[in-house]
Order: structure tokens, then C-alpha cells, then sequence
């Protein structure tokens, strides 16, 4: 892709901690956009250069009434690092050895980007739908993957941070499996979904290209750079 002129940008829910790692891995210099869009990472220094924090105020309020309303909910939060409350587990994967450990409102004491909700008895979309509920319009609430529900603060999309590096969506082809890729789906030149996409974001894609596992974003860009 390098070779044939064009630019990759990751473009994730995932935080800096993980991103990291993916980029070294795929050899990807340049700027990656982490959280859902409410953190811009220099890849070269892996410095955060924009973000958009939570609100904390909204954050307690949120966790007080998710706590009242659905007992037993759990949350971590994310900015630089992940953190996370006892017992919260998801995506089967073991933070790292020094990740903090303590309840909710003593993380939130400290600048986030992202306040993540799970909870063993209730599907993501109830949680998410809840959360939206009693957040309203103050913070952005997705349901990123079948395991968490992600709140970020408000008008926070993985679109509006891909605009703000100045492509012209015309010039962006953008690919995504879920419904917190929707915004950038439908705001880029053209949106592909994966084979194995959420159906919600099937029905908005302008191209549907192979499952992950039959290497679906590779095919298509190997067709642009041809």
C-alpha cells in the first residue's frame, strides 16, 4: 500500500496500550486513531497529539445509576492505560501485570477517555440501550463488539476524527464489522463491511468483501493498489 501511494490509518475502539503493539506488528508508522475516536496517537513517539476526554461528572453520574438499575454491573476505564474494577473481564484477554485494579468512581478520579460497562447476565445491547437512556445526549454510548458497551464523551465517533486529519471523505475507503464503525462507514467515499459484519452495518456498506478470516480487507486493497 506504501508503494502504491496510499495511506493506512488504524482507525480502532481499542486504547493506545493495545494499538501499539498492532501497529509494531503491521509495520504501520504515521497516525492511528484509538478509543472510538476520542484519542489521536502519534505512532513514531506514541504520543497522544488530540483527545476528548469524558466528562467525569457525567461518568459517576452514569455509574451510580447503572449500579442502581442493573446490580452487578462492572466497568474499567481507559485513557493512556486500562484499568478496571474487581472481577471485570472481557474480550479474553489478561491485562498486563501492572494494570490498576480498584472501583469505578476512585478511577474516574483521574482524566479518561473511555468508561467501559459489562455485566454477565444482560446482552450488550440492553446495557447500551440503558446507559443511553440515562445519559442522554451527554455522552456517546456503543456497543463496540458482543462484550462491553463503550461510553465516550458527546459527538465522540471514529468519523468526525477521521475528518479532523483532513482527508476529504471522498479520497477515504474505510472498512469496519460493527455499529460504532457506522458514522465512518457511511461519512467515507466508501464503506466496505467485513463478510462476518454486524447486519446492522451490511445494510449501510457500499461493499461487502470476505470475513476477517478469509483476509477481506486484504483482498480490497490489494484490488485499489493494482
Amino acid at each position: 500500500m506504501r508503494d502504491s501511494g496510499l495511506d493506512v490509518v488504524l482507525v480502532t475502539a481499542r486504547g493506545p496500550l493495545t494499538m501499539r503493539g498492532i501497529a509494531a506488528e503491521l509495520g504501520i508508522e504515521g497516525t492511528a486513531i484509538c478509543a472510538n475516536g476520542a484519542l489521536v496517537v502519534d505512532l513514531a513517539t506514541q504520543r497522544i497529539v488530540r483527545q476528548r476526554l469524558l466528562e467525569s461528572d457525567v461518568a459517576l453520574e452514569l455509574v451510580h445509576a447503572l449500579r442502581e438499575r442493573l446490580p452487578g454491573i462492572l466497568f474499567a476505564v481507559e485513557h493512556e492505560a486500562f484499568a478496571h474494577e474487581p472481577g471485570f473481564s472481557a474480550w479474553n484477554w489478561t491485562p498486563p501485570a501492572e494494570t490498576r485494579v480498584a472501583d469505578a468512581v476512585e478511577l474516574l478520579a483521574d482524566p479518561a477517555t473511555k468508561l467501559i460497562l459489562r455485566h454477565a447476565g444482560h446482552d450488550t445491547v440492553a446495557i447500551q440501550d440503558l446507559a443511553r437512556e440515562l445519559v442522554g445526549e451527554r455522552a456517546t454510548v456503543v456497543a463496540s463488539g458482543s462484550e462491553a458497551v463503550e461510553v465516550t464523551a458527546a459527538g465522540v465517533n471514529k468519523a468526525t476524527a477521521v475528518a479532523e486529519l483532513g482527508i476529504p471523505a471522498g479520497d477515504v475507503v474505510a472498512f469496519g464489522d460493527y455499529p460504532n464503525d457506522i458514522p465512518m462507514l457511511t461519512w467515507a467515499g466508501r464503506g466496505v463491511a467485513m463478510g462476518n459484519a454486524h447486519p446492522d452495518v451490511i445494510a449501510i456498506a457500499d461493499e461487502v468483501t470476505a470475513s476477517n478470516d478469509e483476509d477481506g480487507v486484504a483482498l480490497v486493497l490489494e484490488r485499489l493498489a493494482g
